[in-house]
């Protein structure tokens, strides 16, 4: 097996946290460096041994988006990621403003765990689909001031964009639309370019936005 990803786990629960660890352990592909319960150990764990991924929760002393905010910008070079049981929307929102790499519910199965972090690892974004579904809905009842019809999207890049927005990995969409995954990825880059986002969860949003027109 190649080299382990390294990660910090910071949750103020303790039977949860070990919880998530022993999934992690034994999943074979991640070293939990260190664990914490709140701001101040996950800056000192950060700083000791800058891991590849940061698995920060949300509601915890000292503040999971507080946390996240000051690990992306004294230490970028880590992967923070958002675990929690909040599926509110300005929790998500300020998460994003944070750098957070992703946001994903408590209530996610073992292997979808594993597979999210080895994903946003290798340099991808997620957030929890029925979460942004949920949330990009209601914003449909906000007026937008701006349409996004200023953005020069091609109808194929559209189509990739709506599946994006379902939840759909690169992957998926290839399979869906019969490109291949390359194809895929290149036009996801031009989309973000287009949409001045800096990753898919970003670009998804701004889908759900041009579902209004």
């Amino acid at each position: 097996m190649a080299e382990k990803i390294s990660i910090v786990v910071v949750d103020d629960h303790p039977l949860f946290r070990e919880g998530v660890v022993t999934t992690l352990l034994e999943s074979g592909y991640f070293d939990v460096v260190a664990q914490a319960g709140d701001k101040d150990q996950a800056l000192i764990h950060a700083e000791n041994h800058m891991p590849d991924l940061m698995l920060v929760d949300v509601s915890m002393p000292g503040g999971g988006i507080e946390t996240a905010s000051e690990l992306t910008s004294r230490f970028p070079a880590i992967k923070v990621i958002m675990l929690t049981v909040s599926e509110q929307e300005h929790d998500v929102q300020a998460a994003l403003r944070a750098q957070a790499r992703g946001y994903i519910l408590k209530g996610v199965a073992s292997a979808e765990l594993i597979s999210i972090l080895r994903g946003i690892y290798k340099g991808e974004s997620y957030i929890s689909p029925n979460l942004a579904v949920n949330i990009l809905m209601r914003s449909q009842e906000e007026p937008q001031e701006n349409a996004p019809d200023e953005f020069d999207l091609s109808s194929r890049e559209r189509q990739i964009l709506e599946k994006l927005a379902k939840g759909l990995s690169n992957r998926d969409i290839a399979n869906d639309i019969c490109l291949s995954e390359k194809t895929v990825k290149h036009y996801m880059t031009n989309i973000m370019n287009k949409l001045h986002v800096s990753n898919r969860v970003q670009a998804a949003i701004k889908a759900y936005e041009m579902t209004k027109k």
